[in-house]
């Protein structure tokens, strides 16, 4: 067995029988293999649905480095990341993940990961998920434009 995965399994094991989250752990790894951060899901205790293991690594890992920028980083998961976790990676420019699970094995103990990914094939078109409406684009506009002529920091 994988060392670093080992460490994101048991850190999930862990947190999971404290009723924190579910079975999802996550760590990353520096290019030199250093082990920034161990984490998992704390959905349950933060309420937060955003507090997967994959998002709580990065966030545990960018506040070591001080950096936004993870590149370079490998990141090693439970489970496949979701759609939420999978922008997060990108986001942070992890070029490489290891995952245990695959989606099929979190939907089959009742994980909803399949329908985001079938909301997304469908071009977030679908209603009885989520109404996405363009509102307002002008005014908002005049906000990018600010930042692009501050010359602000592109991420």
């Amino acid at each position: 067995m994988n060392e670093i995965l080992s460490k994101a399994i048991e850190r999930a094991r862990q947190t999971m029988k404290q009723n924190i989250g579910g079975p999802f752990g996550a760590a990353i790894i520096d290019a030199e293999g250093n082990i920034l951060a161990v984490s998992s899901n704390s959905v349950l205790r933060d309420n937060d649905p955003t507090a997967h293991a994959e998002v709580n690594a990065i966030r545990e890992a960018c506040r070591k480095l001080e950096s936004y920028d993870l590149s370079g980083c490998v990141l090693y998961t439970t489970a496949y990341p979701c759609p939420m976790c999978l922008s997060a990676i990108i986001w942070a420019n992890i070029k490489k993940v290891y995952f245990g699970c695959r989606p099929q094995d979190a939907e089959a103990i009742g994980f909803r990961d399949d329908f985001i990914y079938r909301f997304i094939e469908n071009k977030c078109t679908d209603k009885s998920v989520m109404e996405i409406a363009e509102l307002d684009r002008e005014e908002c506009l005049q906000l990018f434009n600010e930042y692009q002529k501050e010359n602000k920091t592109i991420y």
